[in-house]
Formats: structure tokens, C-alpha cells, sequence
């Protein structure tokens, strides 16, 4: 009985509304390249009887097209969509697929088994409440077995199911079977999973998948259909305190006023107090509305729009919980984070992290330690490379609110996101806040920036020059800070070789050092605003990334930078140092414009050009401060 004949068969509202009855189950198959997984994905739809005639037509075409074997159908040819993986036979992205059975429904995740797309996998993972990890009988267990067990273990995937695939090429050996079973269980014994099933399966030809097979006469245990019908993951979703992240404020007339969003866990129902976790303010719940009316109950996953008894302040990202178990409210957090950018994390960049509805600025402050996921050993590390895990600590520019991922997957997750690009680069299980950032709070104080600012007489401002090194950055701002202190102007210079002898004595020339560098002068410049000063900076500051952060630190206009823009074979002529001499011949490593990159601003408020004299390129930007920020011309320029 195929699936058309099953609509046919009933109204088209009586099989809709038996459907939406059934339970679903959310999982992914996981594992090496060529373990089987997309054939094993297509065997269950076809076993499930929701291939209609044309699919499967067009299925013998393209098995006769790809296929690398002489086989009728090519199951992976169902989920292997993009045309590369085809001609590769690989899975490249994740592909999701819908089926059902009479019990209940399923939507699978086929997960890439490369390791350049572990990132891909852990996407996957992260909205499973099972993983099929797939093993070549052949091959046994490999590295990526043991990564991708890890990974689901890490992302709070509690129901394991080992599918020990291509049993049929060891002539449904129990021996082999064993063997690996126990390697399996050996290496996983640590993982915090609730459930565990073997199964010995040939998903080509359908042992153990949907029918028992009288091949593994010597096996006992469920089918992976049954294990998948019958597997209780409905406790899991419903555990927990309520909670709901605020997604946007429905306010259509004045009469009235309701918060939407997805109940992430926990149950409701009008009556029930709730709270602002980050402000505390309590009220009870009113009404839960739907577009199709009122809910005397909601529960997780439901979509619902709740009214309060009262008018309490709560915007898009606030969440919503229940007062006897409050979530977390921090700023700074350790988390697990899996890396998912090319770009190497960097401590002290500042990152997006988006944690439900909540959108903050981030930056990892320490890396504790990386996980090696072949030998689940920690590594020191300074950084992340492309699908790299670590346990860090983050600080976040406000505090958000969350749970323990352990105890709370939705609240407990979050995204860090470029800020550039806009792309998700990172993906964190939040683990504890670290305690101290509940206990510090900003100390008020009657003397502020403007009342330091207004005794001098001046508004503060911060000259941030960049350039290579011998741009002349540190000539440039030497005169034009002397020419302002004649004026009878508060300056401070920072100059970045000078503060390496103090301040940042302790930092070297890598990345990770270079972007702490400039994390540091930027803190202290934010100090000498604060204290009414015109502050010059003169620091190669190599990367867009930290001079945006520090940008983003001061007020509009408070910020000028200053782009010296001097060609690198004219900075190479004058090398007052000899540092690019050093550099060419190879005796100085991670110099700037030679083995270690400079991004040049892309917009700078003033961009001063290698065909000017230094005191040329002062003038121009007196005159630039003269016409935006000041009123010189009463003073007479020294």
C-alpha cells in the first residue's frame, strides 16, 4: 500500500488529523564517508511506502546513471540532492526528510561524514532527539565514529542507536558484530547516554531495517523501525520548568498587548504566575492565544502568543520563566563551543552571540582548554581552527539569561555570528556562569566624563591611527599632539611600541596576541575619554575586527580613525628599525605586510596618502577636528 492509496482511502481531513495525533521523533544518522547513511535513509522511505510511481521511476533512471554497482536501486540517490554528491557519493549538507509510519512520525537529518564538514553534523545534531550512528561492518570503528558519538553526546543527544551497516559483506557475521559492538561501547562508556541499541543492518538490502532478517538468525533485539517507533523521548521534551523566549511584542490596538514566542520548555495555563528573568517583575498569565483561539494548556514546542494580568516591561529576547526555578542571568559564562568558521577564533575579538531571541556583543576572554575528539584528551590552545572544540569562557556586553545546556537545550545554546559577514562561525553549549559577574555592578559616580570635559574646556576625542609599520603613524601623531598641546589642549599618546614595554609587555606577535593587544589600548583610551582627554593612538592595529570593537566602545564622533596609507615598498625604503629587512630574510616572523595580514579601512574618517609630508597630513587633520568637533582658530597654531 503506497501513500497515495493510504490519502485515497480516507478524507483528506481525517488523514491530516491522524497524522497530527502521532508522535514525532527527530533524529540523525552520523558516521564516516561511505558507512551507508543516505542508502539507509532511502531504504526506510522506501520501506515506509512513501515513494509514489514517478519517484520511484525516476529513482531506477538515475540507480542506472550513478550507481557504481549493478544493483536495481540506488537508495542514496533519494537524499544525495546536490549534483556534487552524486558524482562524488558523498553527502555534503545536511538534507532533512520527512516520513511516517502507523506509529508515528519521523523528520532525519543525513549528516556529511567528512571531517572538513563536521560543522554540518553538529548542526544536525543540535535539533535531534536521537543519532543513528552508522559502522561499515568491514571497517569497524573509525575516527569519525568516535567524533561523531562525541559531538552528539556534547549536544545533548541522549538516544544512541549503533547501526553496524554492510552486515551482508561479512556474511552476517556474528563474531564481527560483537567485535565491534564492544569496541563501540569501550571508547563511548563516559558519554551521558539514557539509551543505547545495537542492530545489524544491511541497508541495501534491508536486514534488520523495517523486516527482521532470518540472515542474523543469532540477532534478537527490535528492527531499527521498531526501535525508532517505540524509543520514549516525549519525558525528555517535557522536562523542565517553563520557559519562553520572548519573540516579538503583538501589540495591534491599545485594548491589546501580547508577548509571542515558542515555549522552549515546561507547561503553562492561564492563572499561572510567570517572570521577566532579567528583571524579575512577576504578573500571571491571562490568556494564551492562537490564531485558532484560546489553549487552556501549552506546552513545549507549542507557538503561542500569552496576555498578563499586568503591564509589566518586556521586549523581544527577555524570557519568560516560571518564579519557583529562575533561570540563570549572567554576562559572562563557560561554554563548550564548536568552531565553524576557516577564520581562526581569536580570544578578545568581539563576536554576535545570539542565545533564543537575544542578540549581544561577545568576546572569548580564555580558552581553558581544547578537546582533541579522536582521544578525547584536553589541549592548551591560543585559538580555533575549522570544526575545533573548546571549553572557554565568554564575557557578553549585557546579561542574558539561560540555563545549563545540560538541563535545558534550547536556553542553554547559542550562535556567535561575524559581525562582518554576518555568518554563523561558532555554535556553544553554555555550561555555568561564572559567578562573579552577578556580583559586580557599575559603581555610580557624581564626577562624570562631561564635568572632566567641560573643565578642560574640550571634548573628548580618540585619534586612532593605523598604518603599516613606518607608514610614519608615530610621526604624524607626535606633531599633531604637539600642536594641540600648544593650543593649550588635555592629550594623551599611546604608542604601540612604547606600551609593549609597559602594559602589554607580556604579549607577542601572533594573532591571538595582536588582537588582546589592541583590546587593551582600546580599554585604556576609553579611560582617558572618561577623563575628559583628546587621545591618540598610533597602533598598526592590523584587523578590522578590533578596530571595530573599539569604535563600538565610545560615543558618535568620539572616534576618529585615521588611515595612514603609506605603499609597503616605501615603508620597506625607509625601515627606520630594520624590521622588514629581518622579516624578508626570514629572521622575523609574523610581520605585518609581509607573512601576517593588514586589512586597510574600509571607511576611515580620515585616509592621509604616502604623497604628503608628516606635517602636511598634521594640518589635515587639525583641520578636520577644527571643522567637526572644534573651534581652534582663536588659538594660533604653533
Amino acid at each position: 500500500m503506497d501513500l497515495l492509496h493510504e490519502v485515497k482511502k480516507t478524507s483528506v481531513s481525517e488523514y491530516l488529523q491522524e497524522q497530527n495525533q502521532k508522535s514525532l521523533l527527530r533524529f540523525l544518522t552520523c558516521g564516516s564517508v561511505d558507512d551507508g547513511k543516505s542508502t539507509l535513509i532511502g531504504r526506510l522511505l522506501y520501506d515506509s511506502k512513501l515513494l509514489l510511481e514517478d519517484q520511484l521511476a525516476t529513482l531506477e533512471r538515475d540507480s542506472k546513471k550513478h550507481s557504481s554497482d549493478d544493483a536495481d536501486i540506488d537508495f542514496s540517490l533519494l537524499v544525495d540532492g546536490l549534483e556534487a554528491e552524486r558524482e562524488q557519493g558523498i553527502t555534503i549538507d545536511v538534507a532533512y526528510r520527512f516520513f511516517t509510519t502507523e506509529a508515528r512520525k519521523f523528520i532525519v537529518a543525513d549528516t556529511p561524514g567528512h571531517e572538513q564538514y563536521t560543522r554540518n553534523m553538529a548542526t544536525g545534531a543540535s535539533s535531534a532527539d536521537l543519532a543513528v550512528i552508522l559502522v561499515d561492518a568491514r571497517k569497524g570503528i573509525l575516527q569519525q565514529t568516535r567524533r561523531h558519538s562525541f559531538i552528539a553526546s556534547l549536544l545533548g543527544v541522549r538516544h544512541v542507536v549503533l547501526a553496524v551497516n554492510k552486515i551482508d559483506l561479512v556474511h552476517y557475521s556474528e563474531e564481527r558484530f560483537s567485535e565491534i559492538l564492544s569496541d563501540y561501547v569501550s571508547f563511548s562508556s563516559g558519554f551521558d547516554f539514557t539509551s543505547f541499541q545495537a542492530i545489524p543492518i544491511s541497508a541495501k538490502c534491508g536486514d534488520n531495517v523495517a523486516v527482521i532478517s532470518e540472515r542474523t538468525s543469532w540477532y534478537n533485539g527490535p528492527t531499527l523501525i521498531e526501535h525508532l517507533e517505540s524509543i520514549d523521548v516525549e519525558i525528555d521534551r517535557q522536562a523542565g520548568p517553563f520557559r519562553m523566549p520572548v519573540q516579538w511584542v503583538n501589540r495591534p490596538n491599545l485594548d491589546f498587548r501580547g508577548f509571542a514566542g515558542t515555549i522552549a520548555s515546561g507547561t503553562i495555563m492561564p492563572g499561572h504566575e510567570v517572570l521577566v528573568a532579567k528583571s524579575g517583575k512577576t504578573s500571571k498569565i491571562s490568556r494564551i492565544v492562537t490564531m485558532d483561539g484560546d489553549l487552556d494548556f501549552a506546552s513545549t514546542g507549542d507557538a503561542v502568543t500569552i496576555t498578563l494580568a499586568d503591564e509589566i516591561d518586556a521586549s523581544r529576547g527577555d524570557v519568560f520563566a516560571d518564579p519557583a526555578s529562575r533561570p540563570e542571568v549572567a554576562d559572562q559564562f563557560a561554554a563548550h563551543l564548536i568552531w565553524m568558521s576557516e577564520d581562526t577564533m581569536l580570544p578578545g575579538r568581539p563576536y554576535l552571540l545570539k542565545i533564543g531571541r537575544k542578540t549581544v556583543t561577545a568576546t572569548i576572554t580564555d580558552i581553558k582548554h581544547k578537546v582533541d575528539v579522536n582521544t578525547f584528551q584536553y589541549i592548551a590552545a591560543k585559538g580555533l581552527e575549522l570544526n575545533e572544540i573548546a571549553f572557554c569562557s565568554l564575557s557578553l556586553s549585557e546579561p542574558v539569561a539561560f540555563d545549563p545546556y545540560e538541563i535545558n537545550r534550547q536556553t542553554g545554546s547559542f550562535i556567535l555570528i561575524d559581525r562582518f559577514s554576518n555568518q554563523t562561525i561558532g555554535a556553544g553549549m553554555v555550561w555555568f556562569a561564572l559567578r562573579r559577574s552577578s556580583n559586580i555592578h557599575w559603581q555610580a559616580l557624581d564626577v562624570n566624563k562631561q564635568s572632566r570635559a567641560g573643565l578642560m574646556g574640550q571634548k573628548p576625542v580618540v585619534l586612532w591611527f593605523t598604518g603599516l609599520s613606518g607608514s610614519g603613524k608615530s610621526t604624524i601623531a607626535n606633531i599633531v599632539e604637539n600642536r594641540l598641546h600648544g593650543m593649550g589642549r588635555k592629550t594623551m599618546l599611546l604608542d604601540g611600541d612604547n606600551i609593549r614595554h609597559g602594559l602589554n609587555r607580556d604579549l607577542g606577535f601572533t594573532d591571538a596576541d595582536r588582537v588582546e593587544n589592541i583590546r587593551r589600548v582600546a580599554e585604556v583610551s576609553k579611560l582617558f575619554t572618561e577623563a575628559g582627554l583628546i587621545t591618540l593612538v598610533s597602533f598598526i592595529s592590523p584587523f578590522n575586527a578590533e578596530r571595530k570593537m573599539a569604535r563600538d566602545m565610545f560615543e558618535d564622533s568620539e572616534f576618529v580613525e585615521i588611515f595612514v596609507d603609506t605603499p609597503i615598498d616605501e615603508c620597506r625604503q625607509r625601515d627606520p628599525k630594520g624590521l622588514y629587512a629581518k622579516a624578508d630574510a626570514g629572521a622575523l616572523k609574523n610581520f605585518t605586510g609581509v607573512d601576517a595580514p593588514y586589512e586597510a579601512p574600509v571607511n576611515p574618517e580620515i585616509h592621509l596618502r604616502g604623497d604628503g609630508s608628516a606635517d602636511q597630513h598634521a594640518d589635515h587633520i587639525l583641520n578636520y577636528l577644527e571643522g567637526s568637533l572644534y573651534s581652534l582658530s582663536n588659538i594660533e597654531r604653533q
